[in-house]
């Protein structure tokens, strides 16, 4: 399922979204296009790599960022335009409500703690792994977890792919958010028990929605 736009319109514009999508995109350009070095030195330089936090040592080339703050550069490197775009989309779709609750800057402050969240869960999950880890998804998976909360009963215009069958439907956010978390969850489990790995982060992912979930909560009684 493919989220494509939802029902649910927001009362103000969402400054922090928008510029959370734009600083993703500039950033993107740059890497891709601009930067002296290449690619994969950059992701090396500013992801989050597991093994250089639990030996506490950075394995080369030298970060750009002392080690503990590639947690938040690794949150705006994205590996190809459908990493960016698929992120971009989830972001645009979901992040404008959440923004609309808790207001401008706890979004900002959400957003941020979902991505580490969601990056310490990767390392936790991974202690030896020497493979760097970029993309906003532990955020924007803690920005679909507040969510599902904040409106379960939120329309979801999604496009439903069955192997022959493509359609465009209208789904609850808490069914389109909840089998999308499933999903990451089996596929999460199902990777780290055999030890082989696909390339995607799903423990950030996890990481990341569980802490929506929960911040989302305190934040907007906070809010209140």
């Amino acid at each position: 399922m493919i989220p494509l736009k939802d029902e649910n319109p927001s009362r103000k514009i969402p400054f922090v979204n928008i510029m959370l999508i734009f600083a993703n995109t500039v950033i993107f350009i740059y890497q891709h296009f601009f930067a002296l070095q290449d690619v994969q030195t950059l992701f090396l330089r500013l992801g989050c790599i597991p093994y250089e936090f639990t030996h506490f040592t950075d394995i080369g080339p030298a970060a750009l960022v002392p080690v503990p703050l590639t947690i938040i550069t690794a949150m705006f490197a994205h590996g190809g335009w459908i990493h960016l775009l698929s992120n971009m989309l989830f972001l645009w779709i979901f992040g404008d409500n959440v923004e609309d609750k808790l207001g401008h800057f706890r979004y900002l402050c959400f957003y941020v703690l979902c991505g580490v969240a969601g990056s310490v869960s990767h390392i936790v999950m991974n202690l030896h792994s020497q493979v760097p880890s970029i993309g906003a998804s532990g955020a924007i998976a803690g920005v679909m977890g507040a969510y599902m909360w904040l409106f379960p009963r939120a329309r979801i215009r999604t496009l439903l792919i069955l192997i022959i069958i493509v359609q465009v439907i209208d789904v609850p956010a808490i069914i389109m958010i909840g089998y999308w978390i499933l999903i990451q969850i089996l596929s999460g489990l199902a990777g780290w028990g055999s030890r082989t790995g696909g390339g995607i982060a799903w423990f950030a992912h996890i990481g990341g929605f569980a802490a929506g979930l929960l911040l989302v909560i305190i934040m907007k009684r906070r809010g209140r």
